[in-house]
């Protein structure tokens, strides 16, 4: 099965399912919910944010990249730069 096939079925799980239930946990975005949070729920957000931020740092050149585009993004936004 090819990989992008693999995550939109993943992406598809329900909430009710013990899998579905953890990507829902990683994916959440707002803060309020992320708040409200059991404290098991609150371990399986944090891992994953451990995990994504130890992989960023794996490879410096991109996180180079990532910088540069946040720099550029701020200095437009505030007058600093040409977009």
């Amino acid at each position: 099965m090819p990989w992008d096939e693999f995550c939109t079925l993943v992406a598809g799980l329900m909430p009710d399912t013990p899998l579905g239930s953890v990507v829902t946990i990683r994916a959440e975005k707002d803060q309020k919910v992320i708040k409200s949070f059991t404290p098991d729920q609150r371990k399986i957000y944090r891992d994953w944010q451990k995990r994504q931020a130890a992989q960023k740092l794996a490879n410096p050149e991109q996180l180079k990249q990532d910088v540069a585009q946040l720099s550029k993004m701020f200095a437009s936004m505030f007058g600093g730069g040409n977009g």
